[in-house]
């Protein structure tokens, strides 16, 4: 009987004399032995027929075809037709498998018994024998059908498929003279069946200069059919499954234009490798311009590159004068086909740095955009920068090995101070300590140990000096001081007025015991608390509401302030005597009462002078929070009863604190209030509650002292909505529904090494649908922002996190970093009124160029939204809100030159500091896209703190010219949001 071997090896062989044993050899090598291979001899007419009959000859799994077909497929179909095995496996003439490829995917196999394939990672073999890194297609194992329907993500002979599903199948179509095997690939996974991945490189694909890969022009045609196959009905495929039975799906722009368009990028960069100018630009029409399509259109011509030029990666850069021309033509070609010339830049960058990544720089390398370089860091030169080079990559060496690598923009001749700041900057200075002296021009460091440190003097003779790095107008820091020059010019020539630098706030007065010092600093300001407001106005009315019924006699007023409620107090009593501890305050209010005849006026700390007596009246309101503690209210609570005569009536006003109860709305100040005040009133001999005017944040009580008959009865409570309007001033106070933690307890006991910070943009109820994510609204903020008050959160700005890391001192309490990106009107309208009542502020990266415009990089989603003015900043400015750069254009920085990059930085940090009057020192990336470049160049334009690309808590370990943030998005829920940062608590 006839043994069926597991798997069957198709090898087409067609004048394979050169490498032919070596993939026979490589199936002797197989730890698995039971396979059988059959050699097809496509008419071969060197030694090919000779070398098949020796392996023949001597093993018996070697059987010979011959055929006439002249093509792969129509040689792999004449094997198909006499293999026995289950498995199938097509290994061309010029490839191998390692050793254990066999044994492995037969495993993997075993392990899926529903699977029709398995298929393993590769790596090609150029010419010259070095191999390019491995490669492999995850998403082939994910969702073979669609991938496949628009590339071919595996070689040939990676494979082990089920033989007789290629049986049912047809085989390889020979009306293909290239894409055969993606197409036959295409067809298997139609069946929807599953496909096992082997994570390995265990396939050799060798390249040479005759490969049919490298016919761009039949490859295209050859491509564009399977394309098309895979987005259609297949005819071939009996049993398609029902979700492939149509084609593929044409999603969110994956279609098979677009599919066709990614190959003849492939192709384009291939023909490019090959010094080939064979560029047709309506092909590559269907490519997507996205930033985020930016580095995998780089990736796709890098790969393109290495087949066309026949290179490893390690050999492209070295090899750059080859394709420079084809390859600028390509990008340039992409920029028109896009109409961004931005977007071709940014794939070119991108290209750039993948070239120089694999490069060993054992030479310079100059490429259209980037010079890569070795510099000696203890002796770096000036370095002349080429015309159209705007980036340089570089390889500090020490002692002839590479210490670091650095890519940063540059826009002119990289001085040799500029070079020793960089490096210092980089290279750990125990690591120059032999240089010290050549770099400081100084004698060497004694190796005893005994020398001074001359680490500070290396580090001085890094700066040398900011006019020596200007002295060169084509220097690097030349070109920058020209770039700020226009800069200031085009600021200082807008309408837009200046902002003068801010008055520094008048820091409020210390108690430290002197009640007298501390009040006069109360008062140093006219009207502190904005007495005429329509609040305070209603909660004056309710206190002369709860006046007590007939006539009344004598009246005193303690802490009278500026008289406001002294003047609408005095036409209800005979004669009234209003005091203050502040002769400041006092002065006003005889002023405010002048035509009030039965007013006196007097200095008296009610705390520490005697009361007059007899009083019929005392009215003793917002000042009592203010004693040192309770024990001291008791002590003055019975100085109240002694000034009132029998029957008199003392009245209160005082709001709620949350150190009352922690659970129901009040005030965050560190005080008792209202609820202490009242129950110490009431506990006080000789004083009963008569009648209680209560509302969510204050109340008004009035008391009575007893007469020694009088007996007490059930005070009369009634509760009242606030109707007033609460200023900011007030409301920024208040923790509406109670606080699950108090600022000042959290600053006691916590110490973090993280804190969140919070990325917003847009903050409104309606908007395009596709700007969704970005968009939070109104009321959603609202509950996050009332939730970080409650929880004990307090707002910081970027300055001060920076403070943080540079000093490696541990966050206190609870920080939050609120950042709004963009600059949007609605921030001003909507966010900033929420922030300010919750006691928080936020920081707002601005787009200058297009401040009082609107956010035209969204045009395409719908209406760009409007954006803040320069008086908006101005008054949000002088309101306690930070302003930063979002740059000038809102372009993404990946796809600027360092020209205009440098520029964009300059001038938006120019323009916020006029409109805000104070030094800007944050920027924010535009679409949070950065590069290698960025953070050192906004550092030598002003800036000191950086928010790119990052997801996450910033902390102490943080670069502060790259910090993270945890974007906020509008389709999510309160609970997300608190699960966020509760996160960053832990």
């Amino acid at each position: 009987m006839t043994h069926n071997p597991l798997v069957s090896i198709v090898v087409p062989a067609h004048n394979a004399e050169v490498t032919l044993a070596r993939a026979l050899d490589c199936l002797l090598d197989q730890e698995v032995v039971d396979w059988e291979a059959i050699i097809v001899d496509d008419a071969s007419t060197d030694r090919t027929t000779a070398i098949i009959a020796g392996y023949v000859e001597h093993d018996a799994r070697f059987r010979t075809l011959s055929s006439c077909a002249s093509s792969a497929a129509g040689a792999r179909n004449s094997g198909i037709s006499t293999a026995r095995g289950h498995w199938l496996m097509f290994l061309d003439a010029d490839d191998w498998v390692d050793a254990s490829f066999l044994a492995k995917m037969l495993a993997a196999l075993k392990t899926a018994p529903d699977a029709v394939a398995a298929y393993c990672g590769s790596r090609r073999v150029m010419p010259d024998g070095e191999l390019t890194p491995s490669s492999i297609s995850t998403e082939v194992a994910i969702q073979p059908f669609e991938t496949f329907a628009r590339r071919c993500a595996v070689r040939t002979h990676t494979l082990l498929v089920d033989r007789e599903t290629i049986v049912e199948l047809g085989g390889f179509d020979v009306s293909l003279r290239t894409c055969e095997d993606w197409d036959l690939w295409q067809r298997l996974a139609r069946l929807g069946r599953r496909w096992v991945m082997v994570d390995e490189p265990l396939a050799f694909y060798r390249v040479s200069p005759n490969s049919l890969s490298r016919n761009s022009t039949q490859m295209m045609a050859d491509a564009e059919i399977v394309i098309a196959r895979g987005f259609s009905p297949d005819p071939r495929v009996k049993h398609p499954a029902l979700a492939h039975a149509n084609g593929a799906i044409s999603a969110n722009g994956r279609t098979a234009s677009e599919a066709l368009a990614w190959f003849a990028l492939w192709n384009a960069a291939s023909s490019c490798g090959r010094g080939s100018r064979s560029i047709n630009p309506q092909s590559l029409r269907a490519l997507p311009a996205g930033r985020k399509w930016a580095l995998e259109i780089a990736t796709v011509v890098f790969d393109g590159l290495m087949v066309g030029s026949l290179s490893v990666p390690a050999q492209l850069a070295a090899r750059w004068d080859r394709f420079d021309g084809c390859l600028t033509e390509l990008t340039i070609e992409l920029g028109k086909v896009w109409d961004n010339p931005g977007a071709a830049r940014r794939v070119q960058y991108h290209l750039e740095q993948m070239l120089l990544d694999a490069d060993d720089l054992a030479a310079p390398r100059r490429l259209a955009r980037t010079l890569g370089i070795r510099v000696d860091a203890r002796n770096p030169t000036s370095i002349d920068l080429p015309a159209g080079i705007d980036q340089i990559y570089a390889s500090l060496m020490i002692d002839g090995q590479i210490e670091a690598v650095v890519q940063f923009g540059v826009l002119g001749t990289v001085t040799k101070d500029h070079w020793i700041g960089l490096i210092l900057d980089i290279v750990p200075p125990e690591r120059l300590v032999d240089s010290a002296a050549r770099l400081a021009r100084r004698s060497p460091v004694p190796q005893n140990g005994a020398g001074p440190d001359t680490s500070n003097a290396i580090a001085a003779e890094a700066m040398f000096s900011t006019a020596e790095r200007g002295s060169d107008p084509d220097s690097h820091f030349g070109k920058l001081a020209q770039l700020a020059a226009e800069a200031r010019k085009l600021v200082r020539s807008s309408a837009e007025p200046a902002e003068p630098p801010p008055a520094p706030r008048r820091a409020r007065a210390r108690h430290d015991k002197d009640r007298t010092s501390f009040w006069n600093g109360y008062f140093a300001t006219e009207d502190p608390w904005n007495y005429g407001s329509s609040y305070e106005q209603e909660k004056y009315q309710r206190q002369l509401e709860i006046l007590p019924d007939g006539p009344i006699g004598r009246a005193l007023e303690l802490a009278c302030a500026e008289g406001h409620f002294t003047r609408q107090l005095a036409p209800h009593v005979g004669q009234l005597t209003a005091t203050d501890i502040s002769a400041i305050a006092i002065e006003r209010a005889r002023a405010r009462c002048s035509d009030q005849p039965n007013v006196e006026f007097g200095v008296l700390d009610f705390a520490a002078d005697t009361l007059p007596g007899e009083m019929d009246l005392i009215f003793c309101s917002e000042v009592l929070y203010y004693l040192d503690d309770l024990a001291e209210l008791r002590r003055i609570a019975k100085k109240f009863v002694e000034a009132l005569a029998p029957g008199g009536s003392f009245i209160s006003a005082h709001a709620f604190v949350l150190r009352d109860n922690v659970e129901r709305t009040g005030f965050d100040w560190n005080t008792f209030g209202a609820q202490a005040i009242s129950e110490t009133l009431a506990a006080t001999e000789g004083l009963v509650l008569e009648q209680s005017i209560q509302t969510e944040l204050y109340r008004i009580d009035r008391f009575r002292r007893l007469s020694p008959d009088d007996v007490a009865t059930e005070p009369v409570i009634d509760h009242v909505p606030i109707r007033a309007r609460i200023e900011i001033g007030v409301a920024r106070n208040i923790v509406w529904g109670g606080a699950r933690a108090l600022r000042r307890d959290v600053a006691r006991s916590e110490r973090r090494q993280r804190i969140p910070v919070l990325m917003y943009h847009s903050v409104a109820d309606d908007g395009p649908a596709a700007l969704a994510r970005f968009r939070l609204a109104p009321a959603a903020f609202a509950s996050q922002m009332a939730w970080l008050r409650a929880n004990g959160f307090h707002a910081i700005g970027s300055e001060q996190l920076e403070q943080s890391i540079a000093n490696r001192q541990p966050f206190v309490g609870r920080p939050v970093l609120i950042t709004f990106d963009d600059g949007f009107q609605n921030f001003a309208e909507l966010a900033w009124p929420t922030l300010r009542a919750n006691d928080l502020t936020a920081e707002v990266f601005l787009v200058t160029d297009l401040v009082g415009e609107s956010a035209q990089w969204d045009a395409y989603s719908g209406p760009p939204t409007q954006l803040m003015d320069a008086a908006t900043v101005r008054r949000l400015s002088a309101e306690g809100a930070f302003f930063g750069s979002h740059l000038a254009t809102h372009r993404a920085i990946d796809g600027l030159s360092s020209s205009d990059l440098a520029a964009e930085l300059l001038r938006s940090r120019m323009f916020i500091e006029r409109w805000t009057g104070r030094p800007t020192t944050a920027f924010a990336a535009p679409f949070s896209v950065t590069d290698r470049r960025l953070g050192r160049l906004a550092k030598e334009c002003g800036y000191r703190i950086g928010f790119g690309g990052r997801h996450g808590p910033a902390d102490l370990n943080c670069d502060p010219i790259d910090l993270p943030r945890i974007e906020i998005r509008g389709d999510r829920a309160l609970d997300d949001f608190v699960a966020i940062v509760e996160a960053v608590l832990e």
